[in-house]
């Protein structure tokens, strides 16, 4: 018997290498995308699945609170994995605002509707930005560090966290939490610093690189995510968090100078830029609880994957020049504007 899987943010960067995954490994599970489109969200991403008679695209806004309702009881929803978030820090210190509706008020709707429909199993994807800065000799973060948010991006995810935690609590909601590292990869929108510096290198153009450099991040290769999303809300204890990472903790000047080698240009395209305020020093995440409880490790190396992401933004050049000229963002009226969408129940 297959699942019907509400996805929300599917068109963005994590959110749709997980719809493909998990529509290849399980042919039988249904996918309902709930995507608001926002600059993040690109139904390019999911060009090669748009007609599989198992997927279905629905855009609109978890903000709102009938649509969502709507969707989740008409669609027969069955597992809610929650992406759909504002996730970027610089734009969070920006416009906090739709940081504070989007991944507070929004993930509140999701959660009341999931409780309202029959108490349906709920995902939730949140970031190890929570935990706030380690210092270079602190322990990776794991499941029960303190949180510690530094920015209104993280802060806004502290909360819809705890919101989780709190309908599990409260009101018996079956549901887990991930938190995850920097993840990198196919279809990553390009103002990320690894699909950043790599397209401009490709155009000829230096790289940003902020303050010093020497701020720790680790990476975990995006289909390594994907498969520790499926083993959690397969085998996953129910009120547990289980943290994700790629065990492969990088400076940002590491990771720079391993751009250029790959790209076949040297340091002098780099750019030394202001530090942005409230810069965390370090991030690290401990793995070991997913690793002992569910079996999972990630598989692709940093070397690996890096490779394979600087080979695959050489290979759809016209995927990324779309998204930076803003054209990706004419695809849902050229290919959606007209077309009835396939019913998922």
């Amino acid at each position: 018997m297959g699942k019907n899987i509400l996805v929300t943010g599917g068109a963005g960067f994590i959110g749709s290498n997980f719809i493909r995954y998990i529509l290849s490994k399980y042919p039988d599970y249904k996918i309902c995308n709930f995507d608001l489109l926002t600059y993040a969200g690109n139904l390019e991403n999911l060009k090669d699945v748009e007609d599989n008679p198992n997927y279905k695209f629905i855009k609109g806004d978890i903000r709102d609170e009938k649509l969502v309702d709507d969707i989740i009881s008409q669609e027969k929803i069955d597992l809610i994995v929650h992406f759909a978030a504002e996730s970027h820090v610089d734009r969070s210190i920006l416009n906090p605002d739709d940081f504070i509706t989007t991944n507070v008020i929004g993930t509140h709707n999701l959660l009341k509707s999931a409780l309202k429909n029959g108490n349906i199993r709920f995902h939730h994807i949140s970031t190890d930005e929570v935990f706030g800065s380690l210092s270079p000799k602190d322990p990776a973060f794991n499941e029960n560090t303190s949180y510690d948010p530094r920015s209104p991006y993280s802060a806004s995810k502290a909360a819809s966290d705890h919101l989780v935690r709190a309908y599990y609590h409260t009101f018996n909601l079956p549901a887990t939490i991930s938190n995850c590292s920097n993840n990198y990869g196919p279809f990553q929108f390009p103002e990320k610093v690894i699909p950043l510096f790599i397209t401009n290198l490709l155009e000829g153009k230096k790289v940003p690189l902020y303050g010093d450099g020497m701020n720790v991040r680790d990476w975990l290769y995006v289909e390594d995510h994907a498969k520790a999303i499926d083993v959690i809300i397969h085998k996953g204890k129910i009120g547990e968090t289980y943290c994700i990472g790629g065990n492969s903790e990088k400076t940002n000047k590491e990771l720079t100078y391993k751009i250029l080698a790959l790209t076949g240009k040297g340091e002098e395209m780099i750019e030394f830029v202001k530090d942005r305020p409230g810069h965390d020093r370090r991030y690290a995440m401990d793995t070991t609880k997913i690793k002992n409880e569910l079996g999972w490790q990630p598989e692709v190396s940093f070397e690996e994957g890096l490779k394979k992401t600087v080979e695959w933004y050489k290979n759809n050049e016209s995927w990324w020049k779309n998204v930076k000229s803003g054209e990706y963002q004419k695809y849902y009226e050229a290919n959606y504007g007209n077309k009835i969408v396939k019913n998922i129940s």
